[in-house]
């Protein structure tokens, strides 16, 4: 490859593997200069954004291993294990938010945030001495998103002391600033609790569930551009149970899994058009079990079918063109994996 153009080298290795785009760097300063640029690793991270490139991590107390998806049999393909690269007590890391190949996490043992690309092993610390970048868990929610400059950025929304306060870090001049967050202040109570954020079309989402029988349930938006929040309605569900809204972004169109009951749970997939909620399917009453206890880690779909990923690490699927939900079972034990799906990717969590 050595005689072709630089453009042509170009357009054959922003098709090739994360991991091979790492290998390459070592062919030669020219490369190395190519593979490295903010152009190149734009165009490679969309053209790697395919199921085919979809890995699943999943975090126990003794190990953290990466599966391939085998799409056909709706199972894992052999893992590999993985060292986390931070300092880490029994693997005690919470995976909060994942964009484009890198992950937000939490290292619970001193509430520290970071990126980490799971392909290339580079993270970034994100916490400060003024104890920026400090994530409380049932306190604080966090969003991973990218703006329209490719600029990486962490919205972290805190909860202290009867306070809100919301902040921004952009990977680009590694720096943490201040931004007005508008809410009512029952919010602050510590019955309402945030689901991480899910990126969508510019905007970043919240659901805030009050914890009790009749609670409030609304959902909280954050416009990337103009860096303003709102709230828009929940789906309209019955409140005669607990509520639970799990967001998923499927093809840049915001996804709902809303939950509620009691005795018997029942589950409603519901999609967001201009600020309205509508619902795409229903399924029948199951016995009580939480969504959250199986469905909230990811969900991602290809060919027309859904596809959940338990805590047991576990796939479901949900054929959209037969009977909703005719093989989705709840899952009533509970290992502790922690994982999440990402697409390999050389994107750095750092500039």
């Amino acid at each position: 490859m050595a005689d072709l153009p630089i453009e042509t080298i170009f357009e054959i290795l922003t098709r090739v593997p994360a991991k091979v785009v790492g290998r390459s760097r070592s062919v030669c300063k020219e490369w190395y200069a190519l593979l490295s640029t903010r152009d190149f690793i734009r165009v490679h991270s969309s053209r790697s954004l395919v199921s085919s490139n979809q890995r699943v991590l999943l975090i126990d107390d003794l190990t953290c291993s990466v599966h391939p998806i085998i799409f056909q049999s709706y199972d894992y393909g052999p893992r590999s294990i993985v060292t986390l690269p931070f300092d880490h007590q029994n693997n005690d890391v919470s995976i909060l938010s994942h964009l484009n190949g890198l992950l937000c996490v939490c290292l619970n043992h001193t509430n520290e945030l970071l990126l980490w690309n799971p392909t290339t092993t580079a993270f970034k610390r994100l916490s400060t001495p003024d104890s920026l970048g400090i994530y409380i868990n049932n306190l604080d929610a966090v969003g991973l998103y990218a703006d329209d400059a490719d600029d990486y950025k962490v919205l972290h929304i805190k909860r202290r002391c009867g306070v809100y306060e919301s902040y921004v870090y952009s990977r680009e001049l590694n720096f943490w600033r201040n931004i007005p967050f508008l809410t009512r202040q029952e919010y602050l109570s510590p019955n309402f609790a945030w689901s991480p954020g899910t990126f969508c079309g510019g905007t970043m989402y919240f659901t805030l569930c009050e914890c009790w029988v009749g609670g409030t349930n609304v959902v909280i938006c954050f416009d990337i551009n103009s860096e303003q929040f709102k709230e828009i309605s929940f789906p309209p569900v019955p409140s005669t149970g607990f509520v639970q809204g799990v967001l998923v972004n499927v093809k840049n169109e915001l996804h709902m899994f809303a939950t509620t009951g009691w005795f018997e749970i029942t589950i409603d997939l519901w999609t967001l058009k201009e600020d309205y909620w509508i619902k795409v399917l229903s399924c029948p009453p199951i016995p009580p079990i939480s969504l959250s206890l199986w469905g909230d880690i990811t969900h991602y779909v290809t060919n027309g079918n859904w596809f959940v990923m338990t805590k047991l690490g576990k796939l479901f699927t949900i054929e959209m063109d037969t009977k909703p939900f005719e093989i989705l079972y709840p899952v009533t034990w509970f290992r502790g994996y922690k994982g999440a799906v990402f697409v390999e990717t050389v994107v750095s969590p750092s500039i």
